[in-house]
This record gives C-alpha cells, sequence and structure tokens, in this order.
C-alpha cells in the first residue's frame, strides 16, 4: 500500500446475531404497539441468552398487549429469524429455539413525568443525533459498511434458500477498504466472515473441532466473491485468498484480498446459547460503520416521539439530500435536544471540505432551517413515522436500503436545496 493511502474497515451482524434477536423483539413490540395505537408510547429492551428472552421496558398503548401477546411475539420473532429445531439433540446443541425457549415480560406503562413534557410535542429525551451520507456508494452509504451489511444479508437468503444448507443464523461480516488520498475508494483489502454452522461441516485434529477448509472455500465462492461482484467489480484488485486458522499466512500478492473465514477455527455455538444479547449494543452497525459520529443513543424498540431514533433518521434524511443534490461529496448531520422542548438546541453540518463551488457549511445549516421540520411532531409527520415499519430496521441496517418503508432514504428534496443553493 502506498504512503499516500489508507485503511478503514466496518463491521456488519446477522438478523442471528444475539444482540440483534434482542433489536428485532424489541421492534416487535413496538410494531403490535403502532398497528393498533399510533400514538403508543414505547421503550422496550429485550435480553436474551440461553433458553430464555426478557421483555422489559415502559409501555403506555391501547394495544392489547399482553403477556401473552408477548409470548407469542417473541416466539414469532425467533421462528423467523431461524431458531428452530426438528429434534430434541438438535434443540439441546442450538440452545435457544422458539418452541423451547421461557419468555418473561416485565412490562410496565411510561413514566407521567416524561409524558408531561412529551404530550405537549416535546422531545421524549434530550440528546444528540447525528446522521451520514458520502457518494461512494448509489445508497449514499460509506461503502465498508455497505458491503458488510450485503455480505449478512446474503448470508441469510443463503441459509434460508437453502443454497449453503449448514448455515446457522448468527455471523459477522467484516470489510476493509483501501482508500485513496482524496479519500475515493482503491480497492477491497480484507474480508472477514465469522457464520455458526451445524456439524456437517466439522472435521475434529488433535481432539479439537474445527470448521472445513473445504467450506471456508464455499463460502469465498458463493458467498462473498458474487456479493463483492455485484456490488464493486471494479474494486476487485486481485484474487480472494482463504487465509486458514493456525497455518502461516501465504504470499499475498498486490491487490489481492485477504478472506479470513471463522477464523477461531469453529463456530458450532452461537446465537444467544453463545453469547448473551441485548437491545442498542449494535449502535455502529445500525448507522455507519463507524463513519461520522453517533450521538450514543440506540434506536430498537423505541417510538418515534424518542428523538434518539427520529431524529437520527431525520439527519439521514438531510445529509443524504444535500449528496444527492451535489452541494456535498459528503455530509455530516447534528442536531440536539432537551427533554420535553420541541426545537432542536443546535444544527451542525461538517462536509469535510467537500462542497460544491460557492456553497458553505454555514449556508448548508440555513437550507436545512428552510426545508426540514425538525420539532418531534414535524419529523414525525416528515417522515410518516407512526406505522408498524421498525422490525425491519433491527435487521441488516437502518440506513442504506431502499425499502418503500424507508422514508428517511428518499431524495426528494435534493432538487429544492438545489435550487435554493443556486448552484
Amino acid at each position: 500500500m502506498s504512503a499516500d493511502r489508507y485503511l478503514f474497515t466496518s463491521e456488519s451482524v446477522s438478523m442471528g446475531h444475539p444482540d440483534k434477536v434482542a433489536d428485532q423483539i424489541s421492534d416487535a413490540v413496538l410494531d403490535f404497539c403502532l398497528a393498533a395505537d399510533p400514538t403508543s408510547r414505547v421503550a422496550c429492551e429485550t435480553l436474551v441468552t440461553t433458553d430464555l428472552a426478557v421483555v422489559a421496558g415502559e409501555i403506555t398503548t391501547k394495544a392489547a398487549l399482553t403477556r401473552e401477546a408477548v409470548d407469542k411475539l417473541v416466539r414469532d420473532v425467533i421462528r423467523e429469524i431461524g431458531y428452530v429445531a426438528k429434534d430434541q439433540a438438535e434443540r439441546e446443541e442450538i440452545g435457544f429455539t422458539a418452541d423451547a425457549c421461557q419468555v418473561d415480560c416485565r412490562v410496565h406503562a411510561q413514566s407521567p413525568h416524561i409524558s408531561q413534557g412529551v404530550d405537549i410535542g416535546g422531545a421524549g429525551d434530550q440528546g444528540l443525533m447525528f446522521g451520514f451520507a458520502c457518494d461512494e456508494t448509489p445508497t449514499l452509504m460509506p461503502l465498508p459498511i455497505d458491503l458488510a451489511h450485503r455480505l449478512v444479508d446474503n448470508h441469510a437468503k443463503m441459509r434460508k434458500n437453502g443454497d449453503l444448507r449448514w448455515l446457522r443464523p448468527d455471523a459477522k461480516s467484516q470489510v476493509t477498504v483501501e482508500y485513496n488520498a482524496d479519500g475515493t475508494p482503491a480497492r477491497i483489502h480484507t474480508v472477514v466472515l465469522s457464520t455458526q454452522h451445524t456439524r456437517e461441516v466439522m472435521t475434529t485434529a488433535n481432539g479439537q473441532d474445527y470448521f472445513t477448509d473445504d467450506a471456508r472455500q464455499l463460502i469465498i465462492d458463493k458467498l462473498i466473491r458474487p456479493t463483492l461482484e455485484a456490488d464493486r467489480k471494479d474494486l476487485i484488485k486481485g484474487k480472494l485468498v482463504l487465509i486458514q486458522p493456525g497455518k502461516p499466512l501465504p504470499k499475498l500478492a498486490d491487490g489481492d484480498i485477504a478472506c479470513h473465514i471463522n477464523p477461531t477455527g469453529c463456530f458450532l455455538c452461537g446465537g444467544p446459547h453463545g453469547d448473551c444479547g441485548l437491545t442498542g449494543r449494535k449502535i455502529i452497525v445500525d448507522t455507519y460503520g463507524g463513519r461520522g459520529r453517533h450521538g450514543g443513543g440506540a434506536f430498537s424498540g423505541k417510538d418515534p416521539t424518542k428523538v434518539d431514533r427520529s431524529a437520527a433518521y431525520i439527519c439521514r434524511y438531510i445529509a443524504k439530500n444535500i449528496v444527492k443534490a451535489k452541494l456535498a461529496r459528503q455530509c455530516e448531520v447534528q442536531l440536539s435536544y432537551a427533554i420535553g422542548y420541541p426545537d432542536p438546541l443546535n444544527i451542525w453540518v461538517n462536509t469535510n471540505n467537500t462542497t460544491a463551488p460557492g456553497v458553505t457549511e454555514a449556508k448548508l445549516v440555513a437550507l436545512i432551517r428552510e426545508h426540514f421540520k425538525l420539532t418531534p411532531k414535524g419529523i414525525i409527520e416528515t417522515l410518516d413515522l407512526r406505522r408498524p415499519i421498525y422490525r425491519e430496521t433491527a435487521r441488516h441496517g437502518h440506513f442504506g436500503r431502499e425499502l418503500p418503508t424507508f422514508s428517511w432514504e428518499k431524495t426528494d428534496k435534493a432538487d429544492a436545496l438545489k435550487k435554493a443553493a443556486g448552484v
């Protein structure tokens, strides 16, 4: 790598990762409440571990959120993710299945002291939120997180359609991209993919269990290579080289992509049985993979009066429209709020010196004030957020996915911003 280039890495996790299981359960509860009562106030947290799911939080809703309803929601999510077993032996090996896990519901009403500020249109909490967009990909997402998300998305598809029948739901991906000095991607440098699996692709050596190298190569050939080629074939500059755990590193030619597949050696025990999962622990995966800043607030399980979620969505919407309008090649937006107070305390923009000629960051702030409603009420109305749309956000990223329900991914303000900027 030349001295004027640098590396940047982002990771994603699959829908079966323990923390994502928890996120999806929390958002399934939110969707259930919003479907029956769009004004529901929900702050739902979930913990999952071996044969146990605990659902807790502050929820005020007219929906029939009984213990029986929560029990069914939890089991439906777990079943849809793929934690099911055909017999008792497989159930014990997986350690967390839809039919066998215990569900503990610990939900109560929202504090009236929070409600009194939110009821008059104020923010549901204090805090700071960020949004980001850049022109590295068609979705205006940073390339490393975009590729990492595509890998776990395709992992889930191949697992479900049987293309790689020995995959199980828990998986993590990681992509390192080499950048030119001007911030443009030069090539894909390294890919890491760890996936839970069945015994079908295990071998034993010296008394230790190992994932087979044949299975590793299949993941490269059937999952990693097609995903990279579909997204950025132009950034594949060499061979995809399998790095075998515990063996000397092979000599890589310039441009080769190092592929680490299950680098610990084996991944039979996974999911909530292998690691406890909690709502809100994958906030960097949920956003931009470490590009740009993060305000620290998680998204899943929170209704849109919670600006941790809704303001982060409007920040993405603003940043994406600014980049789409070609007012900047990259854009980061910050808003901050005080609990119970409707208007943001500040609007901040950073473009990393990529603005178009004649455009300044101060001018972008003025355009934001003019073209976007930034009170909680205005955000909810602009993005139509009182809908049961959130369970899908809890897997494979909240941003960069062109789904009809992801209203914050629209670029319908780009033309107006460009015209108002006079460029």
